[in-house]
């Protein structure tokens, strides 16, 4: 989370009991506990109301993996549907050569502008369509970041394409955005991508971690009960006209709900030296 307080005495539940204190070393080698095991379709980032490293363990993850999760010191261990993974099929629709993500966020750096969505839909690259059959061009990707991080960048050569700092909200209007910021817990927050369209819900964790397998592990991310489908990757996590993260991953689904992953805009904004608009 954004700190972890090292508490002195027991801190009072709802129901009386008093909740397990742990330090920051604690803390700390259950996250490396839990990264040295290496278990994919696994999540983890501090409770800081528990004080407590919640690892969320996907359907893919095996009893024998679970109960030895359970093992670690200063650990709880939840279940959640569905598989972990990247929303790759394949905000507004773009299109690569092999597969489809979202629009994050329309940026630029002087008079050049750009937007962002994920790094594993920028992985190797490849131009950008705003079209399916490809007749359309976008532009090239500038930049990309994945594993570790979840970001990429894409230039606009097209100068027929309008790129508004704004979000399609999949009602014929748009959110303006203004201003990028640091998400925090218990937030109500927005995302937008070209499967689901819009969907809200709350920030449920900062700077977790998650295991999507094949050695892809992403660090600092924003946990999130917002839904997600394959082909919302890189779309915009926003509140009001705040711009807070990009797409990343997830579980579940649209129709019975699942955990999200987004990374942090202000990582990726730093990154390339560009700002929103």
């Amino acid at each position: 989370m954004l700190a972890v307080s090292v508490l002195t005495v027991g801190s009072a539940r709802a129901d009386g009991t008093s909740a397990a204190v742990h330090s920051a070393v604690q803390l700390s080698a259950a996250r490396a506990a839990v990264e040295s095991a290496d278990v994919a379709g696994t999540a983890w980032a501090v409770d800081p109301a528990t004080n407590t490293l919640v690892v969320t363990a996907d359907s893919t993850v095996s009893a024998t993996d679970l109960a030895r999760l359970r093992r670690q010191e200063a650990i709880r261990v939840e279940r959640t549907p569905g598989a972990f993974r990247t929303l790759l099929a394949g905000g507004d629709a773009i299109y690569a050569p092999s597969w489809r993500c979202s629009v994050g966020f329309n940026v630029r750096k002087g008079n050049t502008y750009y937007f962002l969505t994920a790094g594993h839909c920028t992985q190797g690259k490849p131009p950008y369509y705003a079209t399916a059959n490809h007749s359309t061009s976008i532009g090239p990707t500038t930049g990309t970041s994945f594993p570790g991080n979840d970001y990429g960048i894409v230039q606009y050569t097209n100068g027929s394409l309008a790129h508004p700092s704004a979000v399609d909200l999949y009602n014929g209007r748009q959110q303006r955005i203004t201003s990028a910021g640091s998400a925090r817990v218990g937030q109500s927050v927005q995302r937008s991508g070209s499967t689901t369209g819009v969907h809200g819900g709350k920030v449920t964790g900062l700077n977790a971690t998650v295991n999507y397998g094949n050695g892809n592990i992403v660090r600092g991310l924003i946990q999130t009960d917002v839904c997600a489908e394959p082909g919302d990757s890189g779309g915009a996590l926003f509140s009001g006209s705040t711009a807070l993260g990009l797409t990343s991953g997830g579980s579940g689904n649209c129709r019975s709900g699942g955990t999200t992953f987004f990374q942090p805009v202000t990582k990726a904004l730093s990154a390339y030296g560009v700002s929103v608009f």
